[in-house]
Parts: C-alpha cells; sequence; structure tokens
C-alpha cells in the first residue's frame, strides 16, 4: 500500500512537471513570429522560414542526444538528468527573451535541443514506478499534460505578449527554473541502484543506441510504427493554420478556438480513453483502434467542405492520440529496468529525426496541391496522405503479432 501511495505521488510530480514544461512552451507560441520579425527586422512572411529552422535545430540536437540523455539516466538515475533538462529549458527561454540577434535564439534552441528535453526521461521515469498493465494509461497521462499545456500556456503568452515579445519568454524561464528547483526539493529518484548499468559511449549515439536495443526482435517493428505515428501527427503543426485559413478563410482566433478543441480532445483521450480501451482490448488493441480509427479522422479532415465540418471530425480525428501510450508500454515491457532511458532516448531520436523529413514533406505537398501546376486542387492532400500513413502503421505493426517473444533478459 505504502509503495503504492509513493508511485502514485511520483506519478502526481511528473505530471506537474511536464503541465508545467509545455504551458512554458504553449506561452512562447504566440509570440515567437513577432520576437523573430523585430530581430531580423522584416515582414512575418520572412520570419516564418526562421521559425522552421529553429525548429528543425532543435528537432537535429534532440536526435543526436537523445540517446545520450537517456543512457545517462540509465547510468545516474532519472532524477539530475531530468532536473537538468528543466534547467537547460529555462536558459534557453532566457536566452530567447534577452536576445540580440537571431542567431542567439539559434544558441538557445541548440541548448535545449541537446538537453533533451525532459519528455524521455520522464517517460523512463514512469516505467520505472508503473507495473506493466498500468503503463500505458500511465503514459496517456504524460499525454494530458502535453494538452492541457497547449490550452492554458498560448492564453497566458497572448496575453502578456500585449507588453513586449520577449515578456512571455521570460515567463517562460521563470516557470522552468522553478519547476526544476521544485524537481529538485520534492522528486525522489526512480532507478534503483541495482537496476543502474556502466555508461557505454558506443550505446550513446543514436544508430549505438538503436543497434543495442535491435537485439529485441518486436521493437524493431514497434519503431516503424513510431515513425509512421510521428510523421501523420507531423501534418498539424506543418499545415493546419494554412490548410484552414486557405479552405475556409479562418482567422487567427479561428484557429486558436479549433486548437483549444484539438487540445480538450488530447486531454480526453490520453487521460481517459486511453485507460478504458486498454483495460477493454489490450495495449496491442488500442494501437489498432488509435490507428484505423485515426486513419479515418485524417482523411475526413482533407476532405471537409465547411469550417464546422473540421469540429464534427475532431472526434474520429483525435483517436490518432491512442496508439502513443499504448505503443510506449508495448515497447517499454520489452526492455530491462536498466535500459528504458535508452529506449526513450532512442524514440526521442527517432522522432525527431522524423519530424525533420516530415514537415517540410507535408509542407510541399500542401504547396503542390494548391499550386496552379497541380493536377487537381486540393488543400487536403497532407491530411489525406497522413490517412493513408496511419494505415500503413497498421499494417507494419501487424508484423509484432509474429514476432518471436523475448523476455527483457535474453
Amino acid at each position: 500500500m505504502g509503495e503504492t501511495r509513493t508511485s502514485s505521488h511520483a506519478l502526481l510530480f511528473i505530471f506537474i512537471t511536464m503541465l508545467i514544461d509545455n504551458i512554458g512552451l504553449g506561452i512562447i507560441i504566440p509570440v515567437t513570429p513577432k520576437l523573430i520579425q523585430s530581430l531580423i527586422g522584416g515582414t512575418l512572411g520572412q520570419a516564418a522560414p526562421y521559425g522552421g529552422w529553429l525548429f528543425d535545430a532543435y528537432a537535429a540536437m534532440q536526435f543526436l542526444f537523445a540517446p545520450l540523455i537517456g543512457n545517462l539516466s540509465d547510468r545516474f538515475g532519472r532524477r539530475p538528468v531530468l532536473i537538468l533538462a528543466l534547467v537547460a529549458l529555462g536558459i534557453d527561454y532566457l536566452i530567447s527573451g534577452l536576445a540580440p540577434t537571431i542567431a542567439w535564439l539559434f544558441v538557445g534552441r541548440f541548448l535545449s535541443g541537446a538537453a533533451g528535453g525532459s519528455y524521455s526521461t520522464a517517460n523512463a521515469y514512469v516505467a520505472d514506478i508503473s507495473p506493466p498493465e498500468k503503463r500505458a494509461a500511465n503514459f496517456g497521462l504524460i499525454g494530458a499534460a502535453f494538452g492541457v499545456g497547449f490550452i492554458v500556456g498560448p492564453v497566458i503568452g497572448g496575453y502578456f505578449g500585449q507588453f513586449g515579445p520577449r515578456v512571455p519568454f521570460l515567463i517562460a524561464a521563470g516557470l522552468a527554473f522553478a519547476n526544476a528547483l521544485y524537481g529538485f526539493v520534492v522528486l525522489k529518484e526512480s532507478l534503483a541502484k541495482e537496476d543502474r548499468r556502466p555508461f557505454n559511449l558506443a550505446r550513446a549515439n543514436p544508430v549505438g543506441a538503436l543497434a543495442a536495443l535491435s537485439r529485441f526482435p518486436m521493437l524493431i517493428t514497434l519503431f516503424g510504427v513510431f515513425i509512421l505515428l510521428q510523421f501523420a501527427h507531423d501534418t498539424n503543426p506543418a499545415v493546419w493554420t494554412y490548410y484552414t485559413m486557405l479552405k475556409f478563410n479562418w482567422t487567427m482566433l479561428d484557429v486558436s478556438y479549433s486548437l483549444v478543441a484539438v487540445g480538450v480532445l488530447s486531454i480526453l483521450v490520453s487521460a481517459v480513453l486511453t485507460r478504458y480501451v486498454v483495460a477493454w482490448i489490450g495495449e496491442a488493441g488500442a494501437v489498432y483502434l488509435g490507428l484505423c480509427v485515426g486513419g479515418i479522422g485524417f482523411a475526413g479532415m482533407g476532405f471537409a467542405s465547411q469550417g464546422w465540418m473540421i469540429y464534427a471530425w475532431m472526434p474520429v480525428f483525435m483517436f490518432f492520440a491512442l496508439p502513443g501510450p499504448a505503443l510506449s508500454a508495448l515497447a517499454s515491457q520489452r526492455v530491462g529496468a536498466d535500459e528504458q532511458g535508452e529506449l526513450q532516448g532512442a524514440l526521442a531520436s527517432l522522432g525527431s529525426l522524423t519530424s525533420i523529413a516530415a514537415m517540410p514533406a507535408m509542407s510541399y505537398l500542401f504547396a503542390w496541391f494548391t499550386s496552379a501546376t497541380a493536377p487537381v486542387y486540393f488543400p487536403g492532400a497532407p491530411f489525406l496522405a497522413a490517412g493513408f500513413v496511419l494505415f500503413a502503421a497498421a499494417a507494419v505493426f501487424a508484423r509484432t503479432r509474429t514476432a518471436p517473444a523475448l523476455s527483457p533478459a535474453e
């Protein structure tokens, strides 16, 4: 009973940590374009490419360093790595808020990307404190924190952005530092010393981490499903605003309302639906359900002819948030306690690499099918493509049903 209470308190802390982390990230979203514009002395159109390059800078550094961070957490424990990641994020926000030139924004992004963020370490922490049958539901809480943060954060950022585009960055920095201090005082270590393993530099890189984990055959196909799921997901940040504005003449306020709706549904799927669906049909069933129903939802988004249809398709579309926690649970069950950090680092690295490719691919697809040279005018092409990607992910996942069953000890 005491151990259960301890795990519940630790899980609550991780949820609060991720919530504050995502609120900080959400705070800067509405004001980043204006800050970039002021630093380059150009238009919003000229600022947009810099925003994309800043994203790629972060993703590239996370791709390179996430396995290192994961391996360090397997060696030294989750607590110090998580706290240092939060400190690095605070420094990123502080540098951005005080940046005299655009180059300093890249310095901050390089730093926070190299620190690996906090998601992979938080997921490893959740795996440490959760029995296998509860991992999918507990991973879902991390997704719920993401949804809440992206509802609350932009509202705070939009309000304080009235006082200047740098102010929200400084507020986000304060939240990150306070979060790190909170963790330093409250957070207990989740990885027992006997479950730690020596640090191995050969495994602390994307290639080495994947090679070390390749001895678990089921993980190979799971990694493929993760990549396809991430690719489909990245359709949203790549084209959501452009698609809804072009096809339905939505304003920024209209777009904000739609993102709030997506955030609310994300919370319901991650924190509530995941728990019941996994208990009902298991992790594998939840993956199939999420991929297939989510694929239909993406296609429906692409064919929507009226703005209200976006909201009508949202409950179907948001099923794509269901497979993530279930996949994380399945993957975590295939490795030992001393490899959870490495696993989560490898997943973060794969996600970042996928985003580097997916974001421009979906943007280009949108640009092509809305251009004068397109064979057919079809702004929803990226969403239809994402639907097919999710169906392909379901086909790949079917291969895990025939993979040899290995225990982590093997």
